[in-house]
C-alpha cells in the first residue's frame, strides 16, 4: 500500500492513467457535438446538394471537463483509495496470521471496540493477502489459516465466555498451535494470569507477537455476604486511582411477579483504593425476591454476582413445652417469640415431627426439656446438615434431669440442678443487668438497654470449655447465652424463658436484634467438596460473557464434588444450581480472585484498541464517476436537442441541467424531500383519519415504544370487539415534525432519558390540550413515591410538563366519569396495581344531587391523566394476539390484566362522548317538565 497524506492506495500504479487525461482532452475536443435538426419545407430544395466544405465545431469546455472528472474518478476508484489507512511499513508481513483472543469476561466490557480493531486487522490482512486463522483460549479449538474476507464475514459471531482460559485451557490451545512460522496478534483482556508465560513463550518461537490491550479499568463485583443482619457487597476495581462512585442494583421480582429493580444504591472507591464496600440493610421479604446484583453501566459476566440461599427468606419453627396457660397470650412461651419473627421469617408451627420433614432453618425450642428418641436422632440429623437449634430455659428445662450428670448431645452446656432466682436459696441481692458481648460473639457491638435485667436462669456447670461456648453473660460473669457447634449446625441456649417471667430480656428491641443475629442470619454455610461427593447439581439459571442471566435449558448436570472444585468453562458455566434441598451459585469472581494488570516483555510491542477506522473510498468513487457519466448524457441530449421543449442554444441552460442531474444523484434525500413533503403529510393524514387512531409519543428508546404501539393495538382490538368503536393501527407520533389534532388519545410513556421538546412542540401540545384532546401520562414506576415525586421517571415527568397548559389535578374521586363510562370500576390497575391515578380536578362548587351517585360536574373531558400502572405492558399483544407480558401469576394476573382493558376502554369512550354520563343528573328534571 502506499499512502498520500490520509489516503491509501492498494493498487496506486493504476494512477499512472491520470497521465492520459491531457491527451484525453485534446481528443475530446477534436469531436463535434451532434448537429441540431430543425424542420424546415423548403429543406427539400437542398436534397442531393453537396458541401465540399465542412466546418468542425468543438466540444463545449464544461462537457470536456465534466468527461475528465469521470474518467478520474474511475482510475483513482480502481486505484483502491482508503481513508485512515495503517501504516504496513510497521507492520507489513506476507506469512500466516494467528489471532490469539483471551475472550473472556472481562473482555466483554469494550467488546464492539475489539470487534472493530479485528475488523481493521483483517482488512489489512486481506490487502496483503495473508491467510488467517483465529484461536480463542476460553474455548479452543484447531486453528484453520483461510481467506481474511471469509473470516470478517463470521466476526459476528465470535463472543466472549464467561470465564478465563485456565490453565488447561491453555495447555490444550498450545497443543493446537500450527506448525511452522506465523505471526500472532494476541487480543489481551488486561488480567495477568501464571498461564499466559508458556503461550507466549510459544508464539513468539513462531514468529513476531503483538498485543492489543484497552486501557479501561475493569470493575468486578464479588458474592454478596450476609453479616450482622446487613448485606455486604465488596467491588473490585483493576487500576487504583482517584475516587470514584459507582452504582449497584439489586434485581428481582416485585410484588407481581414481574421483573424489576428493587434497590440501587451507590459504592465508592476511596482515592488509591482498588476494593470498595456497600451495607444494605434490606427487610427479609425484599432480600428474598433479589435474584441478582449487578454494576450499572459494567456489560461483563464479572460486574455480576448471583446469590443463593444465603439471603432467600428463612423458616423458624416455634415448639413449647407447655402451651396451655388458661387463655392468657402474654405467657404464652411462644408470644414474645412470634411478635419478633413475624416480620421478618415465615414461622412454622407444629409438631416437631410435622416440621421436621420441611427442613426449616431454626427450631426454636421454649422450655422443651425431654424429646422423644426419633424426635432426637430427626433434631441430631438436621443439625448436622447445618440447622440452628434455639433453646430457652423455663421451670420445665429447670426441674428435669436434662444434661446434668454428662452434657447432652442437643445442649450446648452442662446444667446445676434447681436454678438462680431473686430471694432463692442461690439468689442474687437484686436483679442483674447485661455486661457488654465480647468480642467474636454473634451479638458484638449490639447497644444493652439499662433497662433490661435478670431476675432467674439456669445456672451452667463449670467445664472447661464452658468459656468458649459463652456468648452473652450477665455483669457478674454468669452464661446468659451459651453456643455450641454441632457438624455444620449449632445449638444455643437461652438461660432464661421466651417470655418476660424471668426477664424483662423479651420486652426489649434488643431481644429482636439478638434473634436476628442468631435466627434470621443462620445462613446456610458453603459445603465442603467432599459432603457433596455422589450429589448431582442441575443448573436453573446461567451467565452469558456480557453478564445477562440466561435459562439453563438442557445444560446437562453437575457431579456435587466438581461442582465446588473445578474451574469454570464450558461444562461448568458460572450461574445458579439446584439441588435437593438447597441451591448454590457458582460466581465469576470470588473472594479469591485478585484482579491483577498484565505485564508484558520489552520486546512485545502493545497497542491500544482506539485507532482511526479506515474507510475504503472506492465505491464512493465509482458511484461518483457513474455520476458523472449520467450528467454526460443529459448534457449531450440537451446540447444535441433531444430532449422535449429544451433549446440549449447557450452553455448556461447545458450547466442548469447538469446541476440539476448531479443534485438528483448525488444527494437523493434532499431533492425528493421536498417533492414529496407534501405527500408524506397527506399519507399520514389520511391514515390518522381514516377511523379512530389511537397514538403513541415517540420517546427514542425502540423497545419502548415497539411495547407502546402494541399495547395500543391490544386495546384497540379490544374496543373493536366490545364497543362500537372501530380504531384503526395504532400510530407513532413525533412532536416535533407530526400533526396531534388527528388523535383523540396519545399515550405518553416516560423514561428518564427522553429528550425534552422544543418550544414549537410544546406550541402544539398545548394548542392539542386545549381542543380537546388527552394525554395519558405513564411513568411506569408503579407510582413508588405517589404521583412521580422521588423515581427518576417521576422528576422526568414533572421537566417535561411544566411547560404544558395543565389544569388543578386530583386522584380519581370514586364519583369520576371514568369510574362508570363503559364499565364501573373502582380500580385501574396495568402491570401494576397503584389507584393513585390524577385527572383534572372537580369544580369547586360541584355538589351531590339528591338520588345521584355522583356529583354534577362540568362536561369537559380531563386533558391529562397520570399514572405509574405501566398500561401499555397491560395492554400489548404480539401479532398473534396473545399477551406479551406477563401480569402477576395465574388467576388474579389475568384478572389484573382484564380490569386494565376495562379501564382502556373506559378511557376512549371518555374522550370520545365526554361527561355523558354525568348528565343522569338532569334525568329527574326532564322527566319533570315532560310531565312523566
Amino acid at each position: 500500500m502506499t499512502i498520500l497524506g490520509p489516503l491509501g492506495f492498494t493498487a496506486p500504479w493504476l494512477l499512472l492513467g491520470l497521465l492520459a487525461l491531457p491527451v484525453l482532452w485534446v481528443i475530446l475536443r477534436a469531436v463535434p457535438p451532434a448537429p441540431i435538426r430543425r424542420m424546415f419545407p423548403g429543406v427539400v430544395l437542398l436534397l442531393g446538394l453537396k458541401d465540399d466544405d465542412q466546418v468542425t465545431d468543438r466540444t463545449p469546455w464544461w462537457l470536456l471537463l465534466l468527461r475528465l472528472l469521470a474518467v478520474a474518478a474511475v482510475i483513482i476508484g480502481l486505484a483502491g483509495p482508503i481513508l485512515n489507512p495503517e501504516d504496513d511499513a510497521q507492520t507489513a508481513g506476507t506469512g500466516p496470521l494467528l489471532v490469539v483472543m483471551d475472550a473472556s469476561w472481562s473482555s466483554a466490557a469494550d467488546w464492539r471496540a475489539r470487534q472493530i480493531a479485528l475488523d481493521a486487522l483483517l482488512s489489512r490482512a486481506e490487502r496483503e493477502a495473508r491467510p488467517v486463522a483465529v484461536l480463542r483460549l476460553t474455548e479452543p479449538e484447531v486453528p484453520q489459516f483461510q481467506q481474511a474476507a471469509v473470516l470478517r464475514a463470521r466476526l459476528s459471531g465470535l463472543q466472549p465466555e464467561p470465564w478465563e482460559p485456565g490453565e488447561a485451557h491453555v495447555t490444550r490451545a498450545l497443543t493446537m498451535l500450527p506448525e511452522g512460522d506465523f505471526d500472532s496478534y494476541w487480543m489481551s483482556d488486561g488480567l495477568a494470569r501464571e498461564s499466559r508465560e508458556p503461550m507466549l513463550d510459544a508464539l513468539m518461537d513462531h514468529g513476531q507477537v503483538t498485543v492489543f490491550e484497552s486501557p479501561r479499568n475493569l470493575t468486578a463485583l464479588l458474592p454478596p455476604a450476609f453479616e450482622d443482619g446487613h448485606v455486604q457487597l465488596t467491588a473490585r476495581r483493576l487500576h487504583p486511582g482517584g475516587e470514584r462512585e459507582i452504582s449497584i442494583a439489586a434485581h428481582g421480582l416485585d410484588p407481581a411477579g414481574n421483573p424489576t429493580v428493587l434497590v440501587r444504591a451507590p459504592l465508592t472507591f476511596a482515592d488509591g483504593a482498588s476494593e470498595g464496600e456497600l451495607d444494605l440493610s434490606l427487610p427479609a421479604e425484599l432480600r428474598a425476591r433479589i435474584t441478582r446484583f449487578e454494576i450499572d453501566g459494567a456489560r461483563s459476566a464479572g460486574a455480576v454476582s448471583l446469590p443463593d440461599d444465603s439471603l432467600r427468606r428463612r423458616e423458624v419453627a416455634l415448639i413449647a413445652g407447655n402451651e396451655n396457660r388458661e387463655g392468657l397470650e402474654l405467657l404464652s412461651p411462644l408470644y414474645y417469640l412470634h411478635k419478633a419473627l413475624e416480620e421478618d421469617v415465615d414461622i412454622l408451627d407444629g409438631a416437631l415431627t410435622e416440621v421436621l420433614p420441611a427442613n426449616p432453618d431454626v427450631i426454636v425450642l421454649a422450655d422443651v426439656a425431654t424429646l422423644g428418641p426419633g424426635e432426637e436422632e430427626g433434631v441430631t440429623d438436621w443439625l448436622q446438615k447445618g440447622g440452628t437449634l434455639l433453646r430457652f430455659a423455663g421451670p420445665r428445662l429447670a426441674a428435669s434431669d436434662l444434661s446434668r450428670d454428662r452434657e447432652d448431645p442437643l445442649m450446648p452446656v452442662r446444667l446445676r440442678a434447681g436454678g438462680r432466682s431473686v430471694g432463692g436459696a442461690m439468689s442474687w441481692g437484686e436483679p442483674k443487668s447485661l455486661a457488654p458481648f465480647p468480642a467474636g460473639s454473634p451479638f458484638e457491638g449490639l447497644a444493652i438497654p439499662e433497662d433490661v435485667t435478670v431476675t432467674s436462669q439456669v445456672m451452667a456447670q463449670p467445664d472447661p470449655t464452658l468459656a468458649d461456648r459463652v456468648i452473652a453473660q450477665l455483669s457478674d460473669g454468669t452464661p446468659l447465652v451459651t453456643r455450641k457447634r454441632v457438624g455444620q449446625g449449632q445449638v444455643v441456649l437461652f438461660h432464661v424463658t421466651a417470655n418476660a417471667e424471668w426477664s424483662s430480656l423479651p420486652l426489649s428491641g434488643l431481644f429482636v436484634q439478638m434473634l436476628e443475629r442468631l435466627a434470621i442470619s443462620a445462613m446456610p454455610t458453603t459445603p465442603a467438596p467432599e459432603e457433596l461427593v455422589g450429589t448431582m447439581w442441575q443448573p436453573i439459571r446461567v451467565l452469558d460473557g456480557f453478564g445477562a442471566v440466561v435459562d439453563a435449558g438442557t445444560l446437562p448436570g453437575v457431579p456435587g464434588e466438581a461442582l465446588l472444585t473445578e474451574a469454570l468453562g464450558p461444562e461448568l458455566r458460572p450461574g445458579l444450581y439446584q439441588g435437593e434441598e438447597r441451591s448454590l451459585a457458582r460466581n465469576v469472581v470470588t473472594a479469591d480472585t485478585e484482579l491483577q494488570p498484565a505485564t508484558w516483555p520489552d520486546t512485545v510491542p502493545v497497542e491500544g484498541l482506539s485507532r482511526p477506522r479506515e474507510t475504503p473510498l472506492a465505491g464512493w468513487l465509482l458511484a461518483l464517476a457513474i455520476a458523472l457519466l449520467l450528467a454526460d448524457v443529459i448534457a449531450s441530449l440537451a446540447l444535441s436537442g433531444r430532449l422535449r421543449g429544451a433549446r440549449p442554444s447557450t452553455p448556461g441552460t447545458a450547466a442548469v441541467l447538469l446541476a440539476l442531474a448531479l443534485g438528483a444523484f448525488a444527494i437523493p434525500g434532499t431533492s425528493r424531500a421536498q417533492g414529496t413533503a407534501s405527500a408524506d403529510v397527506d399519507a399520514f393524514a389520511e391514515a390518522a383519519t381514516g377511523e379512530v387512531t389511537l397514538a403513541h409519543v415517540v420517546t427514542g428508546d425502540a423497545q419502548l415504544d415497539a411495547l407502546a404501539q402494541d399495547g395500543l393495538r391490544g386495546l384497540s382490538d379490544t374496543l373493536f370487539y366490545r364497543t362500537s368503536v372501530e380504531p384503526s393501527e395504532p400510530m407513532a407520533v413525533n412532536l416535533e415534525s407530526d400533526e396531534l389534532a388527528f388523535f383523540p388519545l396519545l399515550y405518553w410513556p416516560i423514561t428518564p432519558s427522553q429528550p425534552t421538546p422544543s418550544p414549537a412542540a410544546y406550541a402544539k401540545l398545548n394548542e392539542y390540550l386545549r381542543s380537546g384532546g388527552m394525554i395519558l401520562f405513564d411513568t411506569r414506576d408503579a407510582d413508588v413515591a405517589g404521583f412521580g415525586a422521588a423515581s427518576p421517571e417521576g422528576r422526568k415527568l414533572r421537566e417535561l410538563a411544566a411547560p404544558l397548559d395543565i389544569p388543578p389535578l386530583e386522584p380519581v374521586p370514586q364519583d369520576h366519569v371514568l369510574t362508570r363510562t363503559f364499565y364501573l370500576l373502582q380500580d385501574f390497575p396495568g402491570r401494576y396495581a397503584s389507584r393513585d391515578v390524577w385527572v383534572e380536578a372537580a369544580p369547586p362548587d360541584a355538589e351531590m344531587v339528591e338520588g345521584m351517585p355522583f356529583r354534577n360536574l362540568n362536561d369537559n373531558v380531563t386533558p391529562v391523566v397520570i399514572g405509574g400502572n405501566d398500561w401499555a405492558a397491560a395492554w400489548a399483544v404480539d401479532s398473534r394476539g396473545n399477551p406479551q407480558v406477563r401480569i402477576g401469576s395465574g388467576f388474579a394476573g389475568e384478572r389484573q390484566r382484564e380490569i386494565a382493558y376495562r379501564f382502556g376502554v373506559n378511557l376512549v369512550m371518555h374522550v370520545l362522548t365526554g361527561n355523558y354520563k354525568s348528565d343522569q343528573v338532569h334525568v329527574p328534571a326532564l322527566l319533570d317538565r315532560l310531565g312523566q
